[in-house]
């Protein structure tokens, strides 16, 4: 009698632990086409500089931009074959080139930006098929910075009905690193893992490529709010934004993942660039698979 109890018990705990982890599964993680355009064929990417950033500063940003579509870079993995991710989406390639650049040094909005200020921003430059990048040095403070790092959006192109699509970076050197520029800096909340080397050497733009990635996937599959993505339109799940957190394989909360490490110098990266870059990049949903597809 006592062998069937402990056999019926054993039997209920392994139903209950079978819903349980049934309960609990992961749901697929679907990104929606809503039917909207997208960015696609060639695409001038203009640079917005505001505030101060030295010469090297500046061009690890042009060179991983200049990255995304270059077959220069020929180790492997590379950053252009993170970008051919966005490939997959309906209508084929997108292809980045950097276009023109200003550099305004003497913040002539102050060294406090508010939504308005960005999209002012952007509209310095006019354009269909264009993106235009405003970053921002680590001095200068935008509204939302912590909760959000970086964002896109869209602006209109005249009086017309076309519209221009932007980015806003930050540096967060010393603007929320915990939050902006992890996994270079030690996370302001969960496992406290030891920050990784940035690649670059540079923790505020090495953090500022992560954002801009971010935002460039889902600005080109996601471009006016009617593309790629998941949830509500005002605060939506898109390419890279997705998968937030995943730069390897193994990736949990808090850790970032199994990433190539470079001897001389401890830096952690899992892309390789041109002129010898490294850069570590986020994933990205892959809408062949319905994963978030990282390099490693």
């Amino acid at each position: 009698m006592a062998t069937i109890y402990h056999l019926a018990t054993l039997m209920l705990f392994c139903f209950i632990q079978l819903s349980f982890s049934e309960l609990v599964q992961e749901q697929p993680l679907v990104l929606k086409y809503h039917n909207g355009p997208l960015l696609k064929g060639k695409i001038t990417v203009n640079l917005i500089w505001y505030g101060k950033f030295t010469p090297i500063q500046r061009s690890i940003i042009v060179d991983f931009i200049n990255s995304l579509n270059s077959d220069k870079a020929t180790m492997v993995p590379s950053t252009s074959s993170w970008w051919k991710i966005t490939k997959k989406y309906k209508g084929g390639s997108s292809t980045l080139a950097v276009g023109k650049q200003i550099l305004l040094e003497n913040y002539p909005l102050g060294k406090f930006l508010k939504n308005p200020h960005l999209r002012a921003l952007a509209s310095k430059f006019n354009g269909v098929d264009t993106i235009n990048v405003i970053l921002t040095s680590k001095d200068v403070a935008v509204e939302g910075f912590c909760m959000r790092c970086g964002t896109h959006g869209s602006t209109r192109v005249g009086r017309g009905p076309v519209r221009g699509t932007y980015i806003w970076v930050g540096n967060s050197e010393t603007q929320c690193p915990g939050q902006c520029a992890w996994p270079f800096h030690q996370p302001i909340y969960g496992p406290q893992t030891p920050p990784l080397v940035a690649p670059n050497g540079d923790v505020g733009v090495d953090g500022m490529i992560i954002n801009l990635a971010t935002h460039l996937g889902n600005t080109v599959t996601n471009p006016f709010n009617n593309g790629y993505f998941q949830g509500p339109a005002n605060a939506p799940l898109e390419a890279v934004s997705a998968c937030t957190g995943m730069f390897g394989s193994g990736s949990y909360p808090g850790y970032p993942g199994k990433v190539l490490v470079e001897k001389s110098t401890g830096a952690s990266y899992n892309a390789n660039g041109i002129n010898g870059r490294k850069y570590l990049l986020p994933a990205m949903w892959d809408p062949q698979t319905s994963t978030c597809k990282t390099l490693m």
